[in-house]
């Protein structure tokens, strides 16, 4: 929640996708009834994370109150047959989710679920997961392409039975609809899609909400761009994308990924890679306690 910042508004444009430099509800209510397709939104989870010196921790009550006035104009702008993916902390969730129920159809409640080998609770279950609504203006009508997002279905592909409730009896599918458990790895250090962003989703999710809810020249947005992840992968998929960011140092990211036009240097835009964590890998630890060893025996 990054209100009443005192810069000017900024977009950048190619003349297809628009990235705006910019507090995402105040550009909300500039946006047109019902021109957008498909909304992403992954906003701050209001968790003590630092966003490059942006530091998230309000009230609860401004910061719900906040969310809910974006969610409301996310509800005006998209299209009557658009879909809405939100998401947001497990704690958070219940209320957002409540909120949404009072003006959306609520789809699906889907469960992101990656593995992490950093350090977990030790007093209770840590989350392992993160919580995506999908939300849709109209019960019936809306755009899921199931075809293009199609997955491997284990016992007709694998273990090869036959179903013999069909007559004449015949093979499972090898194909299905996900359902609305996702098991996609975290970004790492090591991947070609890293960014220097503490929150990076991967591109493998975004492309699965990309082609299942959305058409070729449909028009995505993200009010809470960061990586830029979302208009990566539209762009890629031949959508149009807007992109709002109110970090300077996240923007940059975003229009060199989509590679916007700009007044910033090559040099300011460089890609220049930093681990979002100051602990060191096992490789780096072993050499260094191999050098500290062989160090002490000179």
């Amino acid at each position: 929640m990054v209100t009443g910042l005192n810069f000017p508004t900024r977009e950048f444009s190619d003349g297809t996708n628009k990235v705006v430099h910019g507090e995402a509800l105040s550009y909300l209510k500039s946006i047109p009834d019902n021109s957008v397709d498909l909304i992403f939104a992954d906003p701050p989870y209001n968790i003590g994370k630092d966003f490059d010196g942006l530091t998230e921790n309000w009230d609860e009550e401004h910061f719900l109150n906040w969310c809910y006035q974006w969610i409301d104009e996310c509800y005006r702008i998209l299209a009557p047959n658009g879909t809405f993916y939100l998401m947001n902390s497990t704690e958070n969730m219940p209320f957002l989710d409540i909120w949404c129920r009072k003006s959306f159809f609520v789809r699906s409640r889907i469960v992101w679920s990656y593995d992490s080998s950093g350090v977990q609770a030790k007093k209770y279950f840590g989350s392992m997961y993160e919580p995506i609504l999908m939300l849709t203006k109209n019960e019936k009508n809306y755009t899921f392409n199931a075809d293009d997002i199609l997955v491997e279905a284990k016992t007709g592909s694998k273990r090869k039975l036959i179903d013999y409730r069909k007559n004449p009896p015949q093979p499972y599918n090898t194909k299905k609809v996900p359902g609305n458990v996702w098991d996609f790895a975290r970004v790492r250090f090591k991947m070609d899609e890293y960014e220097n962003h503490p929150t990076q989703k991967p591109e493998s999710l975004l492309e699965r909400i990309i082609l299942a809810s959305s058409n070729v020249g449909d028009t995505v947005l993200d009010p809470f761009s960061g990586s830029f992840t979302t208009g990566s992968v539209a762009i890629k998929n031949n959508r149009k994308f807007i992109g709002i960011e109110v970090n300077e140092e996240y923007l940059k990211i975003g229009l060199r990924r989509l590679n916007i036009p700009s007044d910033y240097t090559e040099e300011e835009l460089a890609k220049n890679k930093k681990r979002k964590t100051k602990n060191l890998s096992k490789r780096v630890r072993e050499v260094s306690e191999a050098t500290i060893k062989q160090a002490s025996l000179i």
